[in-house]
Protein backbone atom coordinates (compact mmCIF):
# COMPACT_ATOMS: atom_id res chain seq x y z
CA UNK A 1 0.00 0.00 0.00
CA UNK A 2 1.07 3.38 -0.97
CA UNK A 3 1.62 4.38 2.81
CA UNK A 4 3.39 7.88 1.70
CA UNK A 5 0.68 9.05 -0.11
CA UNK A 6 -1.99 8.23 2.52
CA UNK A 7 -0.14 9.98 5.48
CA UNK A 8 -0.60 13.16 3.96
CA UNK A 9 -4.73 12.36 3.52
CA UNK A 10 -6.77 15.52 3.99
CA UNK A 11 -9.76 12.69 4.64
CA UNK A 12 -8.64 10.13 6.50
CA UNK A 13 -5.53 8.68 8.70
CA UNK A 14 -3.65 5.44 8.89
CA UNK A 15 -3.14 3.63 11.85
CA UNK A 16 -1.42 0.79 12.65
CA UNK A 17 -2.05 -3.20 12.05
CA UNK A 18 -0.40 -6.65 12.49
CA UNK A 19 -1.47 -9.61 9.89
CA UNK A 20 -0.01 -12.88 9.49
CA UNK A 21 2.45 -12.70 6.61
CA UNK A 22 1.20 -15.38 3.71
CA UNK A 23 4.69 -16.69 2.86
CA UNK A 24 6.10 -17.35 6.40
CA UNK A 25 3.20 -17.30 8.50
CA UNK A 26 4.82 -14.82 10.92
CA UNK A 27 3.23 -11.48 12.17
CA UNK A 28 3.60 -8.84 9.89
CA UNK A 29 3.08 -5.18 11.13
CA UNK A 30 1.45 -2.23 8.77
CA UNK A 31 -1.01 0.47 8.34
CA UNK A 32 -4.48 0.32 7.49
CA UNK A 33 -6.87 3.30 6.58
CA UNK A 34 -9.37 5.03 8.55
CA UNK A 35 -11.53 7.07 6.52
CA UNK A 36 -13.10 10.39 8.66
CA UNK A 37 -16.46 10.89 8.76
CA UNK A 38 -18.41 12.25 4.92
CA UNK A 39 -18.41 15.89 5.27
CA UNK A 40 -21.66 18.01 5.06
CA UNK A 41 -20.57 20.18 2.08
CA UNK A 42 -18.17 19.63 -0.72
CA UNK A 43 -16.90 22.37 -3.15
CA UNK A 44 -16.99 21.13 -7.21
CA UNK A 45 -16.07 22.49 -10.17
CA UNK A 46 -17.91 23.61 -13.08
CA UNK A 47 -17.51 20.89 -15.38
CA UNK A 48 -18.14 18.69 -12.23
CA UNK A 49 -21.43 20.11 -11.80
CA UNK A 50 -22.62 20.38 -15.22
CA UNK A 51 -21.73 16.45 -14.99
CA UNK A 52 -24.16 16.04 -12.24
CA UNK A 53 -26.55 17.85 -13.48
CA UNK A 54 -26.23 15.85 -16.88
CA UNK A 55 -26.48 12.08 -14.74
CA UNK A 56 -29.64 13.68 -13.14
CA UNK A 57 -31.42 14.57 -15.81
CA UNK A 58 -30.36 11.33 -17.68
CA UNK A 59 -31.80 9.24 -14.79
CA UNK A 60 -34.94 11.02 -14.82
CA UNK A 61 -35.35 10.64 -18.44
CA UNK A 62 -34.95 6.45 -18.11
CA UNK A 63 -37.62 6.79 -14.72
CA UNK A 64 -39.68 8.96 -17.44
CA UNK A 65 -39.32 6.13 -20.16
CA UNK A 66 -39.98 3.27 -17.62
CA UNK A 67 -43.52 5.12 -17.08
CA UNK A 68 -44.69 5.20 -20.20
CA UNK A 69 -44.65 1.53 -19.88
CA UNK A 70 -47.76 -0.06 -18.95
CA UNK A 71 -46.19 -2.89 -16.68
CA UNK A 72 -42.79 -1.42 -16.38
CA UNK A 73 -42.01 -4.07 -13.70
CA UNK A 74 -41.70 -6.70 -17.09
CA UNK A 75 -38.14 -5.14 -17.84
CA UNK A 76 -37.20 -5.37 -13.93
CA UNK A 77 -35.55 -9.01 -14.42
CA UNK A 78 -33.07 -8.74 -17.10
CA UNK A 79 -32.16 -4.92 -15.67
CA UNK A 80 -31.54 -6.62 -12.45
CA UNK A 81 -29.72 -9.49 -14.18
CA UNK A 82 -27.54 -7.77 -16.77
CA UNK A 83 -26.41 -4.97 -13.28
CA UNK A 84 -25.95 -8.30 -11.54
CA UNK A 85 -23.69 -10.33 -14.05
CA UNK A 86 -21.80 -6.96 -14.57
CA UNK A 87 -20.92 -6.34 -11.10
CA UNK A 88 -20.15 -10.02 -9.73
CA UNK A 89 -17.37 -9.82 -13.53
CA UNK A 90 -16.17 -6.35 -11.33
CA UNK A 91 -15.16 -8.73 -8.63
CA UNK A 92 -13.59 -11.44 -10.64
CA UNK A 93 -16.82 -14.11 -11.53
CA UNK A 94 -18.11 -14.18 -14.61
CA UNK A 95 -21.72 -15.96 -15.61
CA UNK A 96 -22.34 -15.44 -19.30
CA UNK A 97 -25.41 -13.19 -19.39
CA UNK A 98 -27.18 -15.29 -21.57
CA UNK A 99 -27.05 -17.98 -18.74
CA UNK A 100 -28.02 -15.07 -16.27
CA UNK A 101 -30.67 -14.26 -17.73
CA UNK A 102 -32.01 -17.83 -18.51
CA UNK A 103 -31.50 -19.43 -15.24
CA UNK A 104 -34.18 -20.43 -12.55
CA UNK A 105 -34.11 -18.29 -9.42
CA UNK A 106 -35.70 -20.74 -7.77
CA UNK A 107 -33.46 -23.47 -8.61
CA UNK A 108 -30.16 -22.30 -7.51
CA UNK A 109 -29.20 -26.05 -6.69
CA UNK A 110 -28.44 -26.93 -10.45
CA UNK A 111 -27.02 -23.84 -11.08
CA UNK A 112 -23.05 -22.94 -11.52
CA UNK A 113 -20.84 -21.31 -8.81
CA UNK A 114 -20.93 -18.01 -10.52
CA UNK A 115 -24.75 -18.05 -11.70
CA UNK A 116 -26.20 -18.70 -8.19
CA UNK A 117 -23.65 -15.75 -7.17
CA UNK A 118 -25.51 -13.57 -9.54
CA UNK A 119 -28.75 -14.91 -8.66
CA UNK A 120 -27.92 -13.96 -5.41
CA UNK A 121 -27.23 -10.69 -6.34
CA UNK A 122 -30.74 -10.19 -7.68
CA UNK A 123 -32.38 -11.46 -4.09
CA UNK A 124 -30.32 -8.70 -2.44
CA UNK A 125 -31.40 -6.09 -5.03
CA UNK A 126 -34.81 -7.17 -4.62
CA UNK A 127 -35.09 -7.26 -1.01
CA UNK A 128 -33.22 -3.61 -0.60
CA UNK A 129 -35.91 -1.88 -2.77
CA UNK A 130 -38.47 -3.51 -0.89
CA UNK A 131 -37.41 -1.53 2.14
CA UNK A 132 -39.83 1.54 2.91
CA UNK A 133 -38.00 4.80 2.08
CA UNK A 134 -38.61 6.30 4.84
CA UNK A 135 -37.23 3.75 6.89
CA UNK A 136 -33.91 4.65 7.93
CA UNK A 137 -31.46 2.61 6.76
CA UNK A 138 -29.20 0.24 9.60
CA UNK A 139 -26.40 -1.86 10.02
CA UNK A 140 -29.22 -4.67 10.70
CA UNK A 141 -30.33 -4.02 7.22
CA UNK A 142 -27.43 -3.84 5.45
CA UNK A 143 -26.00 -7.12 6.94
CA UNK A 144 -29.06 -8.68 5.94
CA UNK A 145 -28.48 -8.23 2.56
CA UNK A 146 -24.87 -9.02 3.10
CA UNK A 147 -25.70 -12.60 4.39
CA UNK A 148 -28.33 -13.03 1.17
CA UNK A 149 -25.65 -11.75 -1.53
CA UNK A 150 -23.20 -14.64 0.31
CA UNK A 151 -25.37 -16.98 1.13
CA UNK A 152 -24.11 -20.47 -0.40
CA UNK A 153 -21.78 -19.20 -1.78
CA UNK A 154 -17.91 -19.28 -1.37
CA UNK A 155 -17.94 -15.76 0.47
CA UNK A 156 -20.37 -16.81 3.32
CA UNK A 157 -17.39 -16.65 5.89
CA UNK A 158 -17.69 -17.26 9.67
CA UNK A 159 -18.69 -13.49 10.21
CA UNK A 160 -21.48 -13.27 7.10
CA UNK A 161 -24.28 -11.39 8.37
CA UNK A 162 -22.10 -9.33 10.21
CA UNK A 163 -19.20 -6.51 10.34
CA UNK A 164 -16.22 -8.72 9.70
CA UNK A 165 -14.13 -10.05 12.34
CA UNK A 166 -11.02 -10.10 10.18
CA UNK A 167 -8.31 -7.72 8.79
CA UNK A 168 -8.65 -7.73 4.82
CA UNK A 169 -6.27 -6.77 2.21
CA UNK A 170 -7.33 -5.35 -0.92
CA UNK A 171 -5.06 -6.31 -3.85
CA UNK A 172 -4.05 -9.79 -5.87
CA UNK A 173 -4.65 -12.78 -4.03
CA UNK A 174 -2.00 -14.22 -2.06
CA UNK A 175 -0.89 -10.74 -0.56
CA UNK A 176 0.95 -9.90 1.75
CA UNK A 177 0.21 -6.62 4.09
CA UNK A 178 3.37 -4.89 2.48
CA UNK A 179 2.42 -6.06 -1.21
CA UNK A 180 -1.57 -4.77 -0.24
CA UNK A 181 -2.70 -2.57 -2.76
CA UNK A 182 -5.23 -0.83 -0.40
CA UNK A 183 -5.49 -1.85 3.81
CA UNK A 184 -9.37 -1.08 5.20
CA UNK A 185 -9.81 -0.36 8.54
CA UNK A 186 -9.08 -3.14 10.90
CA UNK A 187 -12.19 -4.38 12.56
CA UNK A 188 -13.24 -3.23 15.96
CA UNK A 189 -14.37 0.00 17.34
CA UNK A 190 -13.41 2.36 15.19
CA UNK A 191 -15.03 0.31 11.81
CA UNK A 192 -18.37 0.20 13.15
CA UNK A 193 -18.05 3.70 14.37
CA UNK A 194 -17.07 4.35 10.74
CA UNK A 195 -20.31 2.37 9.92
CA UNK A 196 -22.35 4.37 12.05
CA UNK A 197 -21.20 7.56 10.98
CA UNK A 198 -21.92 6.68 7.53
CA UNK A 199 -25.70 5.19 7.83
CA UNK A 200 -26.08 8.53 10.17
CA UNK A 201 -24.81 11.05 6.88
CA UNK A 202 -27.08 8.70 4.56
CA UNK A 203 -29.92 8.65 6.80
CA UNK A 204 -30.40 12.61 6.95
CA UNK A 205 -28.24 13.58 4.03
CA UNK A 206 -26.67 17.12 3.67
CA UNK A 207 -29.04 19.27 0.82
CA UNK A 208 -26.83 17.97 -2.42
CA UNK A 209 -28.01 16.07 -5.59
CA UNK A 210 -28.89 12.57 -4.99
CA UNK A 211 -26.11 11.50 -7.53
CA UNK A 212 -23.53 13.29 -5.44
CA UNK A 213 -25.26 11.77 -2.38
CA UNK A 214 -24.51 8.20 -3.84
CA UNK A 215 -21.12 8.95 -5.13
CA UNK A 216 -20.27 9.86 -1.49
CA UNK A 217 -21.71 7.17 -0.27
CA UNK A 218 -19.81 4.76 -2.31
CA UNK A 219 -16.50 5.83 -1.88
CA UNK A 220 -17.10 5.60 2.17
CA UNK A 221 -18.86 2.08 1.99
CA UNK A 222 -16.21 1.07 -0.54
CA UNK A 223 -13.05 2.33 1.93
CA UNK A 224 -14.43 1.21 5.05
CA UNK A 225 -15.02 -2.14 3.34
CA UNK A 226 -17.33 -3.15 6.49
CA UNK A 227 -17.88 -7.27 5.40
CA UNK A 228 -15.42 -9.80 5.10
CA UNK A 229 -16.91 -9.94 1.29
CA UNK A 230 -19.25 -8.75 -1.34
CA UNK A 231 -18.70 -4.69 -0.29
CA UNK A 232 -17.92 -3.74 -3.89
CA UNK A 233 -21.72 -5.27 -5.19
CA UNK A 234 -23.24 -4.02 -2.21
CA UNK A 235 -21.57 -1.14 -2.51
CA UNK A 236 -22.63 -0.44 -5.97
CA UNK A 237 -26.37 -1.71 -5.12
CA UNK A 238 -26.41 0.92 -2.87
CA UNK A 239 -25.84 3.69 -5.32
CA UNK A 240 -29.18 2.77 -7.30
CA UNK A 241 -30.97 2.77 -3.91
CA UNK A 242 -29.93 6.35 -3.08
CA UNK A 243 -30.99 7.52 -6.13
CA UNK A 244 -34.55 5.45 -5.51
CA UNK A 245 -34.57 7.03 -2.30
CA UNK A 246 -33.67 10.25 -3.73
CA UNK A 247 -36.48 9.99 -5.86
CA UNK A 248 -34.50 10.46 -9.10
CA UNK A 249 -35.88 7.16 -10.22
CA UNK A 250 -38.54 4.88 -9.01
CA UNK A 251 -38.70 1.80 -10.86
CA UNK A 252 -34.95 -0.16 -10.77
CA UNK A 253 -33.86 -0.34 -14.52
CA UNK A 254 -30.56 1.44 -14.21
CA UNK A 255 -27.37 -0.49 -15.50
CA UNK A 256 -24.54 1.29 -14.00
CA UNK A 257 -22.04 -1.27 -13.36
CA UNK A 258 -21.21 -2.23 -16.93
CA UNK A 259 -19.65 1.19 -17.80
CA UNK A 260 -17.28 0.59 -14.36
CA UNK A 261 -16.48 -2.78 -15.94
CA UNK A 262 -15.52 -1.61 -18.96
CA UNK A 263 -13.30 1.23 -16.72
CA UNK A 264 -12.01 -1.27 -14.07
CA UNK A 265 -8.24 -0.09 -13.28
CA UNK A 266 -9.79 3.95 -13.53
CA UNK A 267 -12.35 2.72 -11.11
CA UNK A 268 -10.50 1.19 -8.36
CA UNK A 269 -7.63 4.32 -9.20
CA UNK A 270 -10.10 7.04 -8.50
CA UNK A 271 -11.10 5.71 -5.41
CA UNK A 272 -7.30 5.09 -4.02
CA UNK A 273 -6.81 8.76 -5.33
CA UNK A 274 -9.60 10.22 -3.52
CA UNK A 275 -8.30 8.88 -0.14
CA UNK A 276 -4.83 9.83 -1.31
CA UNK A 277 -5.47 13.65 -1.89
CA UNK A 278 -9.15 14.18 -1.01
CA UNK A 279 -10.33 15.96 -4.00
CA UNK A 280 -14.05 15.07 -4.18
CA UNK A 281 -14.26 16.76 -7.25
CA UNK A 282 -11.96 14.55 -9.35
CA UNK A 283 -14.03 11.57 -8.07
CA UNK A 284 -17.58 12.72 -8.08
CA UNK A 285 -17.16 13.67 -11.57
CA UNK A 286 -15.77 10.55 -12.91
CA UNK A 287 -19.16 8.96 -11.26
CA UNK A 288 -21.24 11.38 -12.40
CA UNK A 289 -19.94 10.50 -15.72
CA UNK A 290 -20.57 6.47 -15.30
CA UNK A 291 -24.02 7.63 -13.56
CA UNK A 292 -24.84 10.00 -17.07
CA UNK A 293 -23.84 7.25 -19.40
CA UNK A 294 -25.53 4.55 -17.90
CA UNK A 295 -28.99 5.88 -17.27
CA UNK A 296 -28.62 7.11 -21.17
CA UNK A 297 -27.48 3.36 -22.38
CA UNK A 298 -30.54 2.30 -20.42
CA UNK A 299 -33.12 4.42 -21.11
CA UNK A 300 -32.09 3.78 -25.58
CA UNK A 301 -32.83 -0.16 -24.44
CA UNK A 302 -35.66 0.30 -22.58
CA UNK A 303 -37.34 2.33 -25.37
CA UNK A 304 -35.96 -0.09 -28.16
CA UNK A 305 -37.35 -3.07 -26.06
CA UNK A 306 -40.87 -0.92 -25.42
CA UNK A 307 -40.65 -0.89 -29.35
CA UNK A 308 -40.15 -4.14 -30.32
CA UNK A 309 -42.95 -5.37 -27.73
CA UNK A 310 -44.74 -3.83 -30.11
CA UNK A 311 -43.12 -5.28 -33.07
CA UNK A 312 -43.46 -9.06 -31.97
CA UNK A 313 -47.31 -8.26 -30.89
CA UNK A 314 -47.71 -7.27 -34.32
CA UNK A 315 -45.66 -10.17 -35.82
CA UNK A 316 -48.15 -12.27 -34.16
CA UNK A 317 -51.48 -10.72 -34.97
CA UNK A 318 -50.74 -10.98 -38.72
CA UNK A 319 -50.44 -14.53 -38.43
CA UNK A 320 -53.68 -15.03 -36.64
CA UNK A 321 -51.93 -16.26 -33.72
CA UNK A 322 -53.95 -14.31 -31.46
CA UNK A 323 -54.95 -14.87 -27.22
CA UNK A 324 -52.16 -15.98 -25.18
CA UNK A 325 -49.76 -16.43 -28.07
CA UNK A 326 -50.47 -12.76 -28.38
CA UNK A 327 -49.43 -12.30 -24.89
CA UNK A 328 -46.12 -14.22 -24.64
CA UNK A 329 -44.80 -12.73 -27.36
CA UNK A 330 -45.10 -9.37 -25.97
CA UNK A 331 -44.04 -10.47 -22.07
CA UNK A 332 -41.11 -12.03 -23.79
CA UNK A 333 -38.56 -8.40 -23.76
CA UNK A 334 -38.99 -9.29 -19.52
CA UNK A 335 -38.47 -13.27 -20.12
CA UNK A 336 -36.74 -13.75 -23.69
CA UNK A 337 -35.69 -17.62 -22.22
CA UNK A 338 -39.29 -19.64 -21.54
CA UNK A 339 -39.96 -23.31 -21.52
CA UNK A 340 -43.18 -25.50 -21.44
CA UNK A 341 -43.09 -25.40 -17.45
CA UNK A 342 -42.44 -21.82 -17.31
CA UNK A 343 -45.37 -21.14 -19.87
CA UNK A 344 -47.29 -23.07 -17.89
CA UNK A 345 -46.92 -21.58 -14.45
CA UNK A 346 -46.88 -18.00 -15.54
CA UNK A 347 -50.21 -18.45 -18.11
CA UNK A 348 -51.92 -20.75 -16.36
CA UNK A 349 -51.76 -23.17 -19.41
CA UNK A 350 -52.40 -26.87 -19.61
CA UNK A 351 -48.98 -29.09 -20.73
CA UNK A 352 -50.28 -29.13 -24.40
CA UNK A 353 -51.83 -25.48 -24.09
CA UNK A 354 -48.52 -24.14 -23.21
CA UNK A 355 -46.79 -26.80 -26.02
CA UNK A 356 -49.02 -25.05 -28.49
CA UNK A 357 -48.17 -21.63 -27.64
CA UNK A 358 -44.71 -21.59 -27.76
CA UNK A 359 -44.94 -23.65 -30.99
CA UNK A 360 -47.26 -20.87 -32.72
CA UNK A 361 -43.70 -18.61 -31.40
CA UNK A 362 -41.33 -20.83 -33.22
CA UNK A 363 -43.71 -20.47 -36.74
CA UNK A 364 -43.77 -17.01 -37.00
CA UNK A 365 -39.89 -16.53 -35.52
CA UNK A 366 -40.55 -14.76 -32.52
CA UNK A 367 -39.28 -17.60 -30.50
CA UNK A 368 -36.42 -20.47 -31.85
CA UNK A 369 -35.08 -23.35 -29.97
CA UNK A 370 -31.85 -22.58 -28.02
CA UNK A 371 -30.22 -25.92 -28.64
CA UNK A 372 -27.70 -27.65 -26.06
CA UNK A 373 -29.81 -25.96 -23.23
CA UNK A 374 -31.86 -27.58 -21.05
CA UNK A 375 -33.24 -26.74 -17.45
CA UNK A 376 -34.85 -29.11 -15.01
CA UNK A 377 -34.94 -31.23 -17.82
CA UNK A 378 -37.39 -29.14 -20.54
CA UNK A 379 -36.06 -27.84 -23.62
CA UNK A 380 -35.50 -23.90 -23.31
CA UNK A 381 -36.16 -21.54 -26.14
CA UNK A 382 -34.82 -18.05 -26.69
CA UNK A 383 -36.03 -14.41 -28.07
CA UNK A 384 -33.38 -13.74 -30.78
CA UNK A 385 -34.72 -10.30 -31.35
CA UNK A 386 -34.99 -9.42 -27.30
CA UNK A 387 -31.46 -11.23 -26.80
CA UNK A 388 -29.81 -8.87 -29.89
CA UNK A 389 -31.10 -5.67 -27.68
CA UNK A 390 -30.30 -6.97 -24.22
CA UNK A 391 -26.54 -8.25 -25.37
CA UNK A 392 -25.85 -5.15 -27.67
Amino acid sequence: MSFASLETSPIGQLTPVQAPDQQTGETASGMAYLPDPLPRDVVLSTETWTLVNEATGAVARLDGAARLIPNPSLLRRPALRREAQSTSALEGTYAPFPEVLAADADDVEHATAAVHEVLNFERMAELAFSWPEDRPLTIGMLSELQRTLVSGTRGELRDAGQIRERLVLIGAPGSSLDEARFVPPPPGDQLRSGVEALLAWVNEPPPLPAVVHAAMTHYQFETLHPYSDGNGRLGRLLAIVQLMRGTVIREPLLVVSPWFEARREQYQDALLALSCDGDWDAWIRFFAAGVAASATRSRVKVERLVALQELLRERVQRAGKRGVAEQIAADLVGDPYPNVPSIRLRYRLSKQGAHNAIRALVEVGVLEPWEGFVINRAQMYRAPDVMAVLED
